[in-house]
């Protein structure tokens, strides 16, 4: 008899610890799901203030149309995309498209003078610092998630419930290959 009480004390704990384990991993999947919901909001915002970006520079570049192209193409590539990778992915583009938009707007003193414009870039601006927050706390949070399905002994529980490692938010190849050459100075 007491080995039997011994045995389902044993049980007990295992299902116990079996259950901890389970909740922890569906505590991190959740906690990385919400944090891209925080990016998502930022996201919403500044694409919903994009058009308008766009309607003020228009009548400014209108023989460069490529480069408002390739921002609106990005911004409905994002409000297409379904998953967090296909989102992360159609950011990077966007990233890459608003970049060359600030490059080009740099040719357009008037433009840089009219008020609209400037209080429009001035809410892109800050969203981009609040993008940079949410996206911290994204790539934390799915570090978090990534080492707790990889690690002992919870491997085995996200085996079986098919967790697999996420991605990061991070930079496109030919971002990071901007961002690895020394920048240009000139005075």
């Amino acid at each position: 008899m007491i080995a039997g009480l011994i045995i389902g004390g044993v049980v007990l704990i295992l299902i116990i610890w079996l259950i901890s384990i389970n909740n922890r991993l569906v505590s991190l999947k959740n906690n990385r799901e919400s944090a891209f919901a925080d990016i998502d909001v930022q996201l919403k915002q500044r694409y919903d203030l994009i058009p308008q970006l766009l309607g003020a520079v228009k009548g400014y570049m209108n023989h460069e149309s490529e480069v408002l192209t390739r921002v609106t193409e990005a911004r409905s590539g994002y409000l297409r995309a379904g998953t967090i990778a296909e989102k992360i992915e159609a950011e990077n583009k966007m990233t890459s498209a608003m970049n060359g938009l600030n490059i080009q707007l740099e040719a357009y003193p008037d433009l840089k003078a009219n008020t609209n414009f400037m209080h429009l870039q001035q809410e892109i601006s800050d969203l981009e610092n609040k993008l940079a927050a949410v996206r911290r706390f994204f790539n934390s949070s799915t570090k978090e998630y990534n080492n707790g399905i990889e690690q002992f002994p919870s491997s085995i529980i996200a085996g079986f419930k098919g967790y697999k490692t996420e991605p990061m938010f991070d930079l496109e190849v030919d971002q990071r290959q901007t961002l690895d050459k020394a920048p240009e100075v000139k005075f």
